[in-house]
């Protein structure tokens, strides 16, 4: 989802690194600690025995929390098309297209995966709370179409663990090993 132009970011003032927004930089480590409680929540709440109060709390959070970020992804690529983003370093063609593919996929794996997690809990006679406000039903009980959106949301999730750690590993690999200051673009000091 590479689509925005680049244009002047930012600079730092005590270093002349560009950077990018503040809004950017602020939506980016919102959602990045949004997802991975997400996941989380995700991943402890699947294990939770059915019928227990508390595990209908956590699944109504998951699914609020869910949505918002959902918004706040789709805020992002406006602000991004907007602001643009600062010029990556200088680094060898291979890295650029691994960049480029990894955070592609993200914002993928963010659009599908609350798609999917609300597309499946249409199917179900419980419906969707937003914050504790009933959405609209908009469609009906059904086990089996519940189980296919359940499926992908399930898949995602684990397609997405994958990509926060490659995300994360590669800003390290530019950090420790490159020390070429990538990082220092999506920073918030």
């Amino acid at each position: 989802m590479n689509i925005a132009r680049s244009s002047p970011a930012p600079l730092n003032a005590s270093a002349g690194v560009p950077r990018f927004s503040s809004a950017q930089i602020a939506l980016h480590w919102v959602i990045g600690l949004a997802i991975i409680a997400m996941l989380g929540i995700g991943l402890y709440m699947v294990g939770l025995p059915k019928g227990l109060a508390f595990k209908s709390s956590l699944i109504n959070f998951h699914k609020s929390l869910g949505m918002t970020v959902f918004l706040l992804v789709l805020i992002r690529i406006v602000v991004r098309q907007v602001a643009g983003r600062p010029p990556l370093p200088p680094m060898q063609a291979w890295q650029r297209a691994a960049a480029s593919m990894t955070q592609g996929l993200l914002y993928v794996a963010m659009i599908v995966m609350p798609l999917t997690g609300y597309l499946g809990s249409s199917f179900n006679k419980f419906g969707t709370r937003f914050w504790g406000i009933p959405l609209p039903m908009w469609a009906w009980d059904d086990p089996g179409l519940r189980k296919i959106f359940f499926t992908v949301h399930t898949a995602c999730a684990w397609v997405l663990i994958a990509l926060i750690v490659l995300h994360v590993a590669g800003a390290l690999k530019h950090q420790l090993i490159d020390r070429d200051r990538l990082m220092e673009r999506m920073l918030p000091w």
